[in-house]
Order: C-alpha cells, then sequence, then structure tokens
C-alpha cells in the first residue's frame, strides 16, 4: 500500500502555478498530468495544497463513500464571499443534507420538464429580433436566453421594474470578475478589502448588496401569497417557499437568498458557456453540423419539446461539449476528515482531494483523440458517473444538472431550426477563465445567415 505524503508538490513556486491556474488552467492541468499523471499535488499561493485525482475507480469510491468521510463545503472558501454561508455549495454535515433534501423537489426531473415549452419560446423570442447578416456574439446572446430562462422558471418574473432591475444588477456583478485579471479578486484574499464603492472588492460587494435587497423583497411580496400552504405560481421560488424540514421549519430569508444567488450563478453563466462551446464547434465541422441538423429535421414541423430533449445526436454534441471544456476544471475538493484509504492509497487527515473533471475527460483510455471534437463517442458507449462527470458526483452533484441538461437540448435545437449561423471568422477559440469558471476565448462570433 503506498502512502501520499503531499510532500512531492509540482515542480513550479507557489505563486507561479496560481497565477498558471488563473491565467489558462486547461494548460497547466495538461502540462500536469502529461509530468506527473494522474495523481499530483500543487500548492497554490494562499492555498491549502490540493491534490488532483484523474483515475475513475480512485474518484468513484470518494464519490460512494460515507458522507462523515469528508468535508466539502469548508473547502469552498473561494465562493463562500460571493454566495454567502447558507449556500449548498458551502455547506457540510446535516446542514447540507437537510438543506439539499428541502430544494430537491423544485428539480425534480419531472418537474424541470414543465419548463420545457418556457424554454423553447424564450429562445424563439430572442432568434425573432435577429435580422439575417447581423453580427452577433455567442457569450452575449447565450447569457440573456439562460438568465431569462433563471428568472421566469426560477424567480417567476417576467416583467416589471424589479425584474429589470435584478437583471441589470446581475449581468453588472457577474461581469466584475469577466477576465483573468479581474478573476484574481477570487483567488487572491489580500485583494479582498472594501475600501469604498469604486475600490474592486467595494464594487463586488455592494452590487451584490443590492441584489439580495431585490431578493428580500421579492421573497417578502411571494409570502403573502404562499401563507396559505398553496403556491403562488410554479416557480422554484414559489416552492421553496413552501418547503419545511423534518422538524416543520422553513428556510430563512438569508438561507433563502444565498440559495437563489447560487442558482443564478451556476445555472446562469455555466449553462451559456455550454451552448457557447457547442455552437462553435457544430459550426466548425460540417459533418457533426449536417448529421444534427438531419436529427432536428427528422421531427418535422413543430416538434414537441419532450421529442427535442430525447434526441441522441443532439444529446451526444451536448455531452462532447460539457466533456471538451468543461465550465469547471474541478468537483468540490473533498477533505478527509480522518486518514482514508483510497484505491490503495493512503492520505492523511486534512487532505484535499480535488476530482479534476478537464483530467479525467481527457483520459486517452477513456476518450480516444481527446483533442477532438467527436460526439459519436457518447453513442457508442455508456460513460460511468465517475468518468463523465461535468456537474459533479456523489452527495454533491449539481442539484440542477437535470435542468441544465434540457436547457443545452431545447437551446440549442430552437436556435438552429429557427436561425442559420456562421462563424464570423476562423479564429481558433481556446478556454479562457471567468470567474471561477471557464469560458471561450473570443466569444465566438458568429452571423445571422437568414
Amino acid at each position: 500500500m503506498r502512502q501520499q505524503q503531499l510532500l512531492d508538490p509540482i515542480k513550479s513556486s507557489r505563486l507561479q502555478s496560481l497565477i498558471d491556474w488563473i491565467a489558462s488552467p486547461y494548460d497547466f492541468l495538461d502540462r500536469c498530468a502529461e509530468t506527473y499523471g494522474e495523481t499530483f499535488t500543487t500548492h497554490f499561493f494562499g492555498f491549502q495544497p490540493l491534490v488532483f485525482l484523474s483515475d475513475p475507480q480512485t474518484i468513484k469510491e470518494i464519490f460512494s463513500g460515507p458522507p462523515t468521510q469528508f468535508d466539502t463545503g469548508r473547502g469552498q472558501d473561494i465562493l463562500r464571499p460571493l454566495l454567502g454561508r447558507n449556500s449548498l455549495l458551502v455547506l457540510d454535515g446535516d446542514q447540507h443534507k437537510r438543506d439539499r433534501k428541502m430544494l430537491m423537489p423544485p428539480f425534480h426531473g419531472a418537474k424541470v420538464k414543465t419548463y420545457s415549452q418556457t424554454i423553447c419560446d424564450i429562445t424563439k423570442d430572442l432568434c425573432e429580433q435577429w435580422q439575417p447578416q447581423q453580427s452577433l456574439l455567442a457569450s452575449e446572446a447565450m447569457p440573456e436566453i439562460t438568465l431569462e430562462v433563471i428568472l421566469q422558471t426560477v424567480f417567476g418574473l417576467r416583467e416589471g421594474e424589479r425584474y429589470q432591475q435584478l437583471k441589470e444588477h446581475l449581468v453588472s456583478w457577474i461581469g466584475l470578475t469577466a477576465t483573468p485579471l479581474s478573476a484574481s479578486l477570487l483567488f487572491f484574499k489580500g485583494l479582498q478589502q472594501d475600501l469604498g464603492p469604486w475600490s474592486p472588492w467595494g464594487k463586488m460587494l455592494r452590487q451584490r448588496q443590492k441584489i439580495y435587497d431585490l431578493l428580500q423583497a421579492e421573497i417578502e411580496d411571494r409570502r403573502g401569497h404562499t401563507d396559505a400552504g398553496t403556491a403562488s405560481g410554479d416557480d422554484m421560488l414559489s416552492l421553496m417557499l413552501l418547503a419545511r424540514d423534518d422538524a416543520g421549519q422553513p428556510m430563512s430569508d438569508e438561507a433563502l437568498k444565498d440559495e437563489l444567488i447560487t442558482m443564478l450563478v451556476a445555472g446562469h453563466e455555466t449553462t451559456a458557456t455550454v451552448l457557447c462551446w457547442a455552437l462553435y464547434w457544430i459550426h466548425t465541422l460540417p459533418d457533426v453540423k449536417a448529421t444534427l441538423m438531419a436529427e432536428l429535421e427528422s421531427l418535422g414541423k413543430s416538434p414537441a419539446p419532450a421529442d427535442i430533449a430525447t434526441l441522441p445526436y443532439l444529446t451526444a454534441v451536448a455531452s462532447e461539449s460539457l466533456r471538451m471544456y468543461p465550465v469547471v476544471p474541478i468537483v468540490s475538493p473533498r477533505i478527509a476528515n480522518e486518514p482514508v484509504t483510497i484505491n490503495g492509497q493512503t492520505f492523511p487527515a486534512e487532505t484535499r482531494l480535488a476530482p479534476c473533471i478537464y483530467a479525467v475527460h481527457h483520459r486517452e483510455d477513456l476518450y480516444p483523440e481527446a483533442k477532438t471534437f467527436r460526439p459519436e463517442r457518447f453513442l457508442e458507449r455508456q460513460f460511468s458517473s465517475s468518468e463523465f462527470l461535468p456537474f459533479g458526483g456523489g452527495s454533491r452533484r449539481c442539484i440542477g444538472y437535470a435542468l441544465a441538461k434540457l436547457e443545452i437540448n431545447l437551446v440549442l435545437a430552437t436556435l438552429l431550426t429557427h436561425r442559420s449561423f456562421k462563424l464570423a471568422n476562423d479564429e481558433p477559440v481556446t478556454p479562457r477563465r471567468k470567474g471561477v469558471a471557464i469560458a471561450t476565448s473570443n466569444g465566438v462570433p458568429l452571423v445571422v445567415v437568414s
């Protein structure tokens, strides 16, 4: 049995490692995997050592282990200032279990499917605003769609002053960490100083407070309609207000606001980024586009959303987009509560273990020609939850994964059947950091053909 001593980190300085991790994370991971293999330790400046893992059996054991074996929330220091101390992503133990159970009903598969027509309608409405020969950036158009989906399905907001204000403040807030340089705010704790409304961190905090004030007003308005024990609408907020734990207690207002902001961050830019990548690959590879368009056309005119959502090649294109450049590089790190042996390796207590989504998705033994976009691989075999893990895994798998998968398929299908596009230029698109996530380098410029 081998003991992982964590004394042989990658051979670069802690500051340089962090700079590489911020500026070009996937190049950094490729170099590490080539040099150190499927298990290596990083010491990022200002952070605890992190063990990157890309062996599926090891990851399977981590995902399936008892919840008491690891803490996860306390390893999310980078997210807590953004999402609040009540976010599901930063909770552990009984509190995580309680809140996840309360939040699950709105995200149940059957419930999520009721939003299908709304997603299609939102996408179609935006399509109809575009004119032939119009130029657009996918990185601007896709967030318009995904933000509108969140506002309508999660918040139940479609119009009004609060709706407009929330849209404006959310776009502004997310934009504060849109570049690798501005994203440094999240990684260098010394920069997280409120030096007034014009300082970077001061702007971040004040913009978030404006959002929280709007959410508080919406919660109070909605609660007046739900006190009778019935939801005021089909949106997730209405259902969250009705949720009770085993002791009959509702979620606090602070917890509701933190969870709502988490849903916005986790379900808005992330889904938009996958759509950008999918549009790029579809319009870069003629064979992929031809196969996909033939499948969409096989449904005839005005197909039901349920039929669109289950198309095999469309789903394969979405999955390959999630595989190629996952929106986040790693699963939420697990912190060992005691010495733990996983797949023959023993790790000391307090070791931070990070299943690496990107590295797993680029294993040649799982995905031959891993740097090639090839949707057919998802039609040729089934991948386990430790081999394909864009939404994480185990008890920490993204609670909104079903909505995200549905949204990606329906938005892509609606875009491609209502408009024809081409890439505006031949410039290669590469991964670039945007906040804690990874987006496209040039936003994927498109031209509307018809």
